[in-house]
C-alpha cells in the first residue's frame, strides 16, 4: 500500500538493540527480560528517524510474555505515553510452547499488563499462538484486517 516501507527489528533481553532481520530471527540472545528496553529503543528510533507526521508507524511485537514484574509499570507508561500515540496500529502476539495443543498456559506478566491497558482503552490488538510457525500468518491476518477496516470506514 505504501511507496516506501522500512522495517526495523528490535530484539531485547534486559537491554534492547536494533538488529538486521537475519540476527533477529536466527541469532540467540539470553539474559533477563525488560520489555521497557525494547519500547524505549522503539521510541528513540521513531523520534530520530521516523517522525509520525511523515510516517505511518505500525508496530508488531512477538514475545513469550516474560517480563520482570517490576518493569510492568515502566513498560505500560512507555507504551501508552510514547509508543501508541505515535503508532497507527500496535499488535501484540504471545507465543506459547510448541506443544501443538491449545494455549492453556496461565496469562503471562506481559499479557496481563497489555490486557489491563486494553481495558483502560489502549488501542492494542492481541493474540496468542502455540507455535512459532503461526507468528507470521497471525501478524499477516491482524494487519490485513486492519487494512480492510480502514477501507470500509472511508
Amino acid at each position: 500500500r505504501y511507496r516506501h516501507v522500512e522495517i526495523v527489528f528490535i530484539r531485547h533481553t534486559d537491554r534492547a538493540e536494533e538488529v538486521d532481520e537475519e540476527t533477529f530471527f536466527y541469532s540467540p540472545a539470553s539474559g533477563g527480560t525488560l520489555v521497557s528496553s525494547a519500547l524505549e529503543a522503539m521510541h528513540d528510533i521513531v523520534r530520530s528517524r521516523f517522525r509520525p507526521s511523515d510516517w505511518n508507524i505500525y508496530a508488531a511485537q512477538a514475545s513469550d510474555g516474560d517480563n520482570s514484574y517490576s518493569d510492568g509499570e515502566v513498560a505500560g507508561r512507555l507504551l501508552t505515553d510514547k509508543i501508541l500515540p505515535a503508532s497507527q496500529f500496535f499488535a501484540y502476539l504471545e507465543v506459547g510452547q510448541d506443544s501443538g495443543m491449545t494455549f492453556d498456559m496461565p496469562d503471562s506478566a506481559l499479557w496481563t499488563l497489555y490486557q489491563r491497558l486494553r481495558q483502560e482503552g489502549a488501542p492494542l490488538s492481541m493474540r496468542k499462538v502455540c507455535q512459532r510457525s503461526e507468528i507470521f500468518p497471525v501478524f499477516h491476518d491482524l494487519f490485513q484486517r486492519r487494512a480492510a477496516q480502514e477501507r470500509d470506514s472511508r
